[in-house]
């Protein structure tokens, strides 16, 4: 090793974790397809006495409607209604949520 260099530099710069987004475009597009999940998962599990455990096959689509699983989908049902309502406000390392201030038009 050479005289003067740091066996491990140390790293000044950190880069923020991806943001997970789970809303909706509206709230009720958000609720129809929450709805079309419970569906599947409920109408899956009530049809196996009429068509047999093969109805069980229809729950995993459920997973599609609800972008990975029923809780994901109340994550994105509070994103979805608190979208434009609050913000997330970082400062030294400590992050906060508040409610958004109203954006001022420009005066022309």
């Amino acid at each position: 090793m050479k005289p003067g260099h740091a066996a491990h530099p140390a790293r000044t710069t950190r880069s923020a974790p991806p943001e997970r987004n789970f809303a909706s475009k509206s709230v009720p597009r958000h609720l129809a397809r929450g709805a079309v999940g419970f569906g599947l998962i409920i109408g899956s599990i009530a049809l196996v006495p009429v068509a047999g455990p093969a109805t069980l096959l229809a729950a995993p689509l459920a997973l599609i409607a609800f972008r990975g699983c029923p809780t994901c989908w109340l994550v994105g049902l509070a994103q979805t209604v608190s979208r434009g309502r609050l913000e997330r406000q970082c400062e030294d390392g400590v992050c906060t949520i508040a409610k958004a201030q109203p954006t001022a038009k420009s005066a022309e």
